[in-house]
């Protein structure tokens, strides 16, 4: 056992190491070592700079005393390229950057073990003499807003030896901004499961992590994971202002000591074909805006805004055409996103809005509020709440303390049925949850999690009763009796096994009779759903291959109410599965990166009973489980059992890290079998192949 964990230590410390930065190999420097590379670095490329360097004559004539300011990068390949040059005369600017070009290949930086470019700030002192040397700068500060010299001669700063750096005081008065000012912010992370199944692997290897509620705040995976140091890694070697702007950083940033904010245009433009006789292609033209900013240290905001027009495989413009929303001018419901108006033929334009406000008074408290969504567990699904249907207006509390996460939500929904449609309004109704999240061990985490759905009475909007951020909703709605909420509870576990393998579960109950449940008859009132599913980082030692398989099922009228307007929805769709319920599913993913370049594997595989000759055998939530075919012999997937089956791939490079911009190219095979044919076409089998440009910053689901 001893000799286990040592074993074990000696790999972990080993890991440590290689994620760190190691310095160039500069010439003369080939045997140093990792604690005197870094100086050796220093001091050789200085003295070949100051060997090199050659004062023009007119600066000496002029009895120039000053600064060069020169920010340059070793590259990946270990080429010197010099980024930006400062100075009070513009030949001093021209030899700096000639004297970098005479400089010797060497090799390059490293960190866990790859190539990476790294960057460097030195200030040259004219008249030539004693040296500060080179110092790294840092992946929170970038190179841009470079403080100018005074072009009046000033008097020559004090002499330094040569083996002193600069002091870090004096590379932040050359480097004021950072590429990515959002990483030490109070912002959420965009969720989507490609960017959280990568983060997660850093969290479940830190201490006291809480990954149960999702989108997280940056300053919460600043703890676990350096973004900047993964991001910078990524850049390409772009001198021009608008090749950083497209490969590598936000296209218009303003930051200050007190404030800060970003502007970036972005896009999801697709191009595809299904084997549809309906179109003759697929399409998807999204322009939108985000804006991202702080005030102070503590308050952020965000706002998109998305102008959209599309048209998709034929499946989804069937649900969409079969869940229009009340209105006149409603056409369709686009998956996730929301209300669509007619455009052209057969397609759909879609506009949609998203923000929120975030503020942070201290280490233990953060408050949200604003229109976007929300995910609760670990899984690719969620039977708790998912982020399936369109933004919503909340109100988000998040408290954190000892081995704790506590989250309050409030959330105001819509039944957006035009049979609840009144007086040209959707029905309003509302959801109070909260989530505790405990740490019970360094590897065993537990959460419990309680929902009630509650909707607008003829005197009042949200009941008071439901704004107690503590008190058990259940209570509430016994008190109150069943018409006046519709309460769920659950609970959820997580176990890491290891650093690269964890596993999850979740059981939401929606009501349960206990002496009927383990009596075979098949009671109504049993109604819960399961979730099963593991988690593979690195799997099989492939560095950044990842694996996951999951389970879902959710009995008959699961997340149903007797008034139909309390169902568990919003806008026409499930805010738990995407599937409803009476259901079962198996999910398997598999994602590889590799530098800018990524691909994916998903299969989803399960069986769904659907209402079938007018008759509710509980997989529609949104019917009143009062209209049910009995109360006993209920079984899973009754009515019309379905097959499905659904392969996705996707593959494409990564074009920007500052917006997630992705080139990507993918193809859908979905193959549904229902036991009684549902449309003329009996059997229904979509292929679909698409290619485009999007800046990935959500979660878009058509499995279904």
């Amino acid at each position: 056992m001893r000799k286990l964990i040592i074993v074990t230590l000696l790999i972990f410390s080993n890991y440590l190491l290689a994620q760190e930065d190691i310095y160039p190999i500069y010439k003369g420097c080939d045997a140093s070592d990792e604690t005197t590379l870094a100086s050796c670095f220093n001091q050789n490329l200085t003295k070949d700079v100051l060997a090199e360097f050659k004062v023009p004559d007119n600066v000496k004539r002029d009895n120039y005393k000053g600064t060069v300011h020169v920010i340059f990068v070793v590259t990946k390949t270990g080429e010197f390229e010099v980024l930006y040059v400062r100075s009070a005369y513009k030949e001093l600017e021209t030899e700096a950057k000639r004297v970098f070009t005479q400089l010797p290949k060497t090799k390059p930086a490293t960190y866990n073990g790859r190539p990476i470019d790294m960057r460097f700030g030195l200030p040259i002192q004219i008249p030539l003499g004693s040296q500060p040397t080179p110092e790294k700068i840092t992946k929170e500060r970038g190179e841009e807003n470079l403080v100018v010299n005074n072009p009046t001669p000033t008097p020559a700063p004090p002499k330094q030896p040569s083996t002193i750096k600069t002091p870090k005081k004096d590379i932040q008065n050359a480097v004021k901004s950072t590429y990515f000012p959002e990483h030490q912010s109070e912002l959420n992370i965009p969720f989507t499961h490609s960017t959280y199944d990568e983060l997660n692997y850093y969290f479940d290897k830190g201490e006291n992590s809480h990954t149960g509620f999702k989108p997280y705040l940056y300053s919460e995976a600043a703890k676990y994971v350096n973004l900047d140091t993964q991001k910078t890694a990524l850049f390409k070697n772009k001198s021009s202002k608008w090749g950083q702007k497209l490969w590598n950083e936000h296209f218009f940033k303003v930051q200050k000591d007190d404030y800060w904010f970003t502007i970036n245009p972005i896009f999801d433009l697709q191009l595809g074909k299904d084997n549809s006789d309906d179109v003759d292609y697929t399409y998807n033209n999204t322009r939108a805006v985000q804006i991202q900013g702080g005030l102070g240290k503590n308050f952020n905001f965000s706002a998109s805004i998305y102008e959209s027009q599309g048209r998709f495989a034929d499946y989804i413009n069937d649900f969409a055409r079969a869940n229009r929303p009340s209105g006149a001018s409603s056409y369709g419901l686009v998956p996730g996103r929301g209300k669509a108006k007619d455009f052209k033929e057969n397609s759909f334009d879609y506009p949609v809005a998203e923000a929120y406000l975030t503020y942070t008074p201290s280490k233990f408290f953060n408050f949200q509020f604003g229109h976007g969504k929300n995910f609760i567990g670990d899984g690719y699904r969620s039977m708790m709440l998912s982020d399936v249907a369109t933004s919503y207006p909340h109100l988000k509390i998040s408290t954190q303390f000892w081995k704790i996460k506590y989250t309050n939500v409030w959330m105001w929904l819509e039944d957006v049925r035009p049979t609840l449609n009144e007086n040209g309004l959707s029905a309003r109704k509302f959801v109070a949850m909260h989530h505790l999240s405990w740490n019970v061990t360094k590897k065993i985490n537990i959460s419990l999690f309680e929902a009630t759905v509650t909707k607008k009475d003829e005197n009042n909007g949200f009941d008071i009763n439901y704004f107690n951020p503590i008190i058990f909703y259940r209570a509430i709605e016994f008190s109150r009796g069943s018409g006046g909420g519709n309460a769920l509870i659950g609970l959820g576990t997580k176990y890491k096994v290891s650093d690269n393998f964890s596993t999850y579960t979740q059981f939401v109950l929606d009501e349960l009779t206990v002496g009927r449940f383990f009596d075979g008859d098949g009671y109504w009132g049993n109604k819960f759903s399961l979730q099963l599913g593991a988690k593979y980082y690195n799997a099989f030692n492939v560095e950044n291959l990842y694996l996951q398989g999951e389970f879902n099922l959710a009995r008959p009228y699961t997340y149903s109410h007797e008034t139909p307007i309390l169902n568990y929805g919003h806008y026409n769709q499930p805010l738990g599965h995407l599937w409803g319920s009476n259901f079962w599913e198996f999910v398997g993913i598999a994602r590889y990166k590799k530098d800018r370049w990524f691909g994916s594997a998903k299969l989803n595989i399960g069986n769904k009973g659907f209402d079938i000759n007018g008759l509710n055998y509980g997989g529609n939530i949104y019917l009143s489980n009062d209209d049910r075919t009995g109360n006993t012999g209920v079984e899973l997937l009754q009515g019309n059992n379905t097959r499905v089956f659904i392969a996705d791939l996707q593959g494409g490079y990564l074009v920007n890290p500052a917006t997630n911009t992705k080139l990507f190219a993918g193809f859908t095979y979905r193959k549904f079998n229902p036991a009684q044919a549902i449309t003329d076409n009996g059997n229904e089998t979509t292929t679909w192949f698409t290619i485009g440009l999007k800046a990935d910053l959500f979660n878009w689901y058509f499995d279904f």
